[in-house]
């Protein structure tokens, strides 16, 4: 059976910080409100910088 959550529930406010310091760094305005004026472009390189940096702390664990 396929399972969409996240598997320990307060990695969602960990995702959220992350989101908002990667947010900053690629400078990408994110308050915590409405974002729908933010690009699709902008979201994009947000998400992509924040797998990025998780994948380099994963590889960085072993």
């Amino acid at each position: 059976m396929a399972r969409n959550g996240l598997l320990n529930p307060n990695a969602r406010k960990a995702l959220d910080q992350l989101k908002f310091e990667v947010a900053s760094q690629v400078g990408v305005d994110y308050n915590q409100g409405y974002l729908g004026n933010v690009s699709s472009r902008d979201n994009g390189s947000v998400g992509g910088a924040m797998t990025k940096k998780v994948w380099q702390q994963y590889q960085n664990s072993k």
